[in-house]
């Protein structure tokens, strides 16, 4: 399960955010308010879907209690026009490490588990303070065993 390494540039969303917490997880609730209106998103780049996390503290996506604003959204090739309803967010870029979680989201566990625990300690590389995503592509499948999907984790080389 080692990752790939990949350096993006910005990207231009649009979609709809939520204020919530792990231990106070309103994923659900976001999604049923973003699907419906996801085709009235202009100028989308590809059918991909992004769920966001943007933590006030580095070390928040650790704590069950640390609230977080989650976005549902998709990459536009600009936000000239955002339905009604909607918002835009501009997505820095950087380096992120590109792990692949096969299955539902019940075994999210397991794979945050390898990510934090297992890869990042012996990476040689730290969690940067930026944006955290996952990349929903043609192989996701809401709450199937066999959904594949893309965490995206901001990292940068560890000072010795």
């Amino acid at each position: 399960m080692a990752p790939r390494l990949e350096t993006i540039f910005g990207k231009i969303l649009i979609g709809k955010q939520l204020k919530m917490s792990l231990k106070e997880n309103r994923t659900a609730e976001l999604w049923r308010s973003f699907m419906p209106l996801r085709n009235t998103i202009l100028n989308p780049v590809s059918s991909d879907l992004f769920s966001l996390q943007i933590y006030q503290h580095n070390d928040d996506y650790m704590n069950p209690e640390s609230e977080f604003v989650k976005w549902a959204a998709v990459e536009v090739s600009d936000n000239m026009e955002v339905p009604e309803g909607m918002e835009s967010y501009f997505l820095s870029g950087g380096l992120y490490a590109v792990f692949l979680h096969k299955g539902g989201p019940q075994n999210f566990r397991e794979t945050f588990d390898f990510i934090y625990s297992e890869w990042m300690p012996t990476s040689g590389y730290i969690v940067d303070h930026r944006e955290h995503f996952e990349k929903l592509g043609d192989k996701y499948k809401n709450n199937d065993p066999d959904s594949e999907e893309e965490i995206w984790i901001p990292v940068k080389r560890r000072e010795d």
